[in-house]
């Protein structure tokens, strides 16, 4: 992003990506508990930016060096039974409808996650080689991603592995299945200033 600040950070229509993205999950549910994971160095920032907000004091803790030390420094806060959705902080796009479909196939399946179809044609790249590839078989995952909390927590008792690209991964090395539910298309995961113009269109 080429930013001074952590891009959950960065405004849009004048607040913080990072407060978009919380008031979505507080209104398509609004019993559930939001946990913060947060570089340890930027906690004190995330203070000053939730002061006066409805979210100012709920539990927040600091991550790891990977996504995968994170979620389980996340998942040490849980104490209670039921289902437990990951999501990136910079994708408040996210439908209320996909939320609430996730957690639901969750609460059924013990595993869920929103994906989209590809729209592009793909290729895949052997050496110094390309071959295309039939785009339907293939599909983008998005967040949140939901799982029965017993669940997730005995798959991040496992060994960290390069494979885990997410915590679908992760669960899926456990030897569970993931259900797949639909996203939606403008859940984006702002990471470039490309992507932080469409964000401000969206918005």
């Amino acid at each position: 992003m080429g930013a001074t600040v952590p891009k959950q950070f960065l405004e849009i229509k004048g607040k913080a990506i990072i407060l978009h993205t919380l008031g979505k999950f507080e209104e398509a549910l609004p019993s559930a508990e939001l946990l913060l994971v947060l570089p340890k160095p930027e906690i004190p920032r995330w203070q000053e930016i939730s002061h006066g907000t409805a979210f100012e004091n709920i539990k927040t803790t600091s991550g790891g060096d990977t996504r995968f030390e994170s979620v389980k420094a996340g998942l040490r806060l849980i104490e209670s039974e039921g289902v437990v959705g990951v999501h990136d902080a910079v994708r408040p796009f996210v439908s209320i409808e996909a939320i609430q479909t996730t957690f639901n196939k969750a609460k059924s399946t013990g595993a869920a996650i929103p994906v989209v179809d590809l729209k592009d044609s793909i290729r895949k790249v052997d050496s110094d080689q390309s071959v295309a590839v039939n785009r339907s078989n293939f599909k983008i995952v998005q967040t949140p991603q939901c799982f029965d909390v017993n669940v997730l927590k005995q798959a991040y008792q496992q060994v960290f592995n390069s494979s885990f690209t997410d915590d679908a991964s992760v669960v899926e090395a456990d030897g569970k299945k993931v259900s797949l539910v639909k996203g939606n298309y403008s859940n984006i995961k702002i990471t470039t200033i490309e992507d932080l113009k469409i964000a401000e269109i969206l918005m």
